[in-house]
């Protein structure tokens, strides 16, 4: 058995020539001849080896044939280790060197129902890349396809295995080669991607996942562990965004960016302060570089839609504003679509995803435990959001937004901390923060929406009586949601604390 290391990494077909041509590859020995890789997946029709997490495949190299098993490992900013066993293929499988016993009478068992569920050929270039005399990483370029099904899609991709060194060699490279090339790092394995293209599971926008946390784990564990999960969010849906249109897409990877911020913010205590200080601003210019894209989307399809002209009004009345609205939504998601093909983001992740997995602990981590850790900062979160919600009494749009944003934090750290506390009174108050966020959140919508109608009916006269029709719509509810609001958000912040021990 080998434990395969790998950082696999993204990128568009335009950028192959870059590649190529960057020193660190035109430098570097090749590997042969470019060779045509046709690979089988194997299944039973029930997908059990996908239940199982274990890929089993077949593999024509030239006229050699190989079989390989690989069970499933998390993958992180890219980078994944995980066990694999190879050897010839001559027409049957073979699942008796396996060292794992375990694995290995469980796939003797399912032998006979193993069947063909889809193929990945693709043609790949391999390099040695010594960056030290004590390192050596294996750097393969893949381009070619997945089919299933009568289905298909492309593959064009980065694999850099490791040989001999550190993981943290991986990003290394990586880190070089996206300085001028649009990379981004991919958890989905090539098998992973079979499944779906098999199953005709369409893409969806990658919302946050359940927290991983258990009370064993020191801060800096649990840290890294739902970073992990933040860094996950925030790449699939970057690498999606270049193929789908939804908005969601971009919504999600801003939540993504929004639950790092917190996060950090959270964990600052048992954290480097060069760190904190520079991923808070570092994410803080990732996530401006959408706002505009979602502040538009929102006005277009929540603050616009609802409205209708009044019954004297003619039926067109907000024709104007909506076609100006929609060019600003295209405009701006053509921006968004642009900066996925800018290096920047790719060199984010990278380091970002570098960083986590070289963090050391600090004295707080080695003495502290989570679950106090937790209550301790789920109280300043609170206490901080109690000043806020001072400030909001005499509420002036600037402290309603403030109060939305402590808000947001506290939810989110209840969320990250929630398998250490009870979780059905603990996600009660989890919904009762959501609720009173989201009524925050659409009088903000609403300001931000106020103003560009407004700065739009400066521009274009044409658009002021639309304009001021829409503020005057949402006049009532906002006015209502105003009265409300305070009154229901009061007993969250000083009611019983969910999170006591």
């Amino acid at each position: 058995m080998s434990t395969e290391i790998e950082l696999k990494l993204a990128l568009p077909k335009t950028a192959l020539t870059a590649l190529r041509r960057h020193p660190l590859i035109a430098g570097a020995e090749k590997l042969g001849n470019a060779q045509t890789l046709l690979n089988t997946y194997y299944d039973t029709p029930t997908l059990t080896l996908r239940e199982d997490k274990v890929a089993v495949r077949t593999r024509k190299q030239g006229r050699a044939w190989l079989q390989t098993v690989k069970c499933a490992a998390p993958s992180s900013g890219g980078l994944s280790a995980r066990p694999e066993w190879e050897q010839p293929f001559i027409g049957g499988f073979d699942f008796d060197t396996i060292e794992d016993a375990p694995l290995a009478r469980r796939l003797n068992a399912l032998r006979d129902q193993l069947t063909p569920v889809f193929t990945t050929r693709f043609r790949r270039q391999t390099y040695r890349l010594r960056p030290t005399p004590e390192v050596e990483i294996l750097l393969m370029v893949d381009t070619g396809t997945i089919d299933a099904n009568e289905r298909s899609a492309p593959i064009c991709e980065i694999e850099l295995e490791l040989v001999s060194g550190e993981a943290q060699d991986l990003f290394a490279v990586a880190c070089q080669l996206a300085d001028n090339i649009p990379l981004l790092p991919a958890d989905r394995s090539k098998a992973e991607r079979g499944y779906r293209l098999f199953a005709n599971a369409p893409e969806t926008p990658t919302r946050a996942g359940k927290s991983p946390l258990h009370p064993q784990q020191s801060p800096l564990d649990a840290f890294r562990a739902l970073a992990g999960d933040c860094l996950h969010q925030w790449q699939a849906n970057a690498l999606a965004m270049g193929d789908h249109d939804d908005p969601e897409y971009i919504h999600q990877l801003r939540i993504a960016l929004r639950r790092l911020r917190s996060l950090i913010k959270l964990f600052a205590p048992a954290l480097p302060p060069t760190f904190v200080d520079e991923w808070s601003a570092t994410l803080r210019t990732a996530a401006t570089e959408l706002g505009g894209t979602r502040d538009v989307d929102v006005f277009l399809h929540d603050i616009l839609a609802p409205v209708e002209p009044g019954p004297l009004m003619p039926a067109d009345f907000l024709d104007g504003l909506r076609a100006h609205a929609q060019s600003q939504v295209d405009a701006h998601r053509g921006a968004a679509g642009d900066l996925t093909a800018d290096p920047r983001q790719g060199q984010r992740m990278l380091a970002l995803a570098a960083q986590l997995n070289a963090l050391d602990g600090n004295a707080l981590d080695a003495a502290a435990d989570l679950s106090t850790f937790a209550r301790l900062q789920l109280g300043a979160l609170r206490k901080r959001a109690r000043k806020r919600f001072a400030a909001a009494r005499a509420p002036a749009p600037e402290d309603l937004h403030e109060l939305r944003v402590s808000l947001k934090q506290l939810r989110y750290g209840a969320e990250f901390f929630l398998p250490l506390f009870d979780a059905r009174t603990l996600k009660q108050h989890i919904r009762m923060l959501r609720e009173g966020q989201d009524l925050l959140g659409y009088l903000n919508d609403v300001e931000i929406a106020r103003n560009h109608v407004l700065n739009w009916s400066e521009a274009q006269p044409a658009l002021s009586a639309p304009a001021h029709f829409l503020i005057g719509w949402h006049a009532p509810r906002c006015a209502r949601v105003r009265r409300r609001i305070l009154l229901e958000i009061e007993p969250l912040l000083w009611g019983k604390t969910p999170w006591k021990a």
